[in-house]
């Protein structure tokens, strides 16, 4: 069964940092690229980060020089590093997987057709 996990979202405090984890199973991570996404009630689903099957990256212009992207092949997994996090940050976080596995990132939603079920973030003092 294709399926993608996110795991370490929580509460933290202005300035902090949050390490996110998606979790691929049925599929391994060095074929295809993978996405982070956002998303607050009401608002549309935002693209946050991208790492493509060769490793190149792509980061969304509110989450640039904050956030990394990075991936553990070996353990299926990639991660978000948030640092400097403030509270427009507070969102459910998703990954996704992107529906070519052109070695080319995107952080635009169409272009990803498999969604993990999200983790939550609140930045709030």
């Amino acid at each position: 069964q294709l399926q993608l996990v996110e795991s370490g979202g929580g509460l933290v405090q202005p300035g902090g940092s949050l390490r996110l984890s998606c979790t691929a199973s049925g599929f391994t991570l060095d074929v295809h690229n993978i996405g982070w996404f956002r998303q607050v009630p009401g608002k549309e689903r935002e693209g946050v980060s991208c790492i493509t099957r060769t490793g190149g990256t792509m980061y969304g212009n509110s989450v640039k020089g904050r956030f990394a992207i990075s991936r553990d092949i070996a353990r299926n997994t990639v991660y978000l590093q948030m640092n400097s996090l403030n509270p427009a940050d507070t969102a459910q976080y998703y990954c996704a997987k992107k529906a070519d596995n052109t070695p080319w990132c995107s952080i635009g939603r169409i272009d990803f057709d498999m969604w993990g079920q999200g983790t939550q973030v609140t930045v709030s003092s």
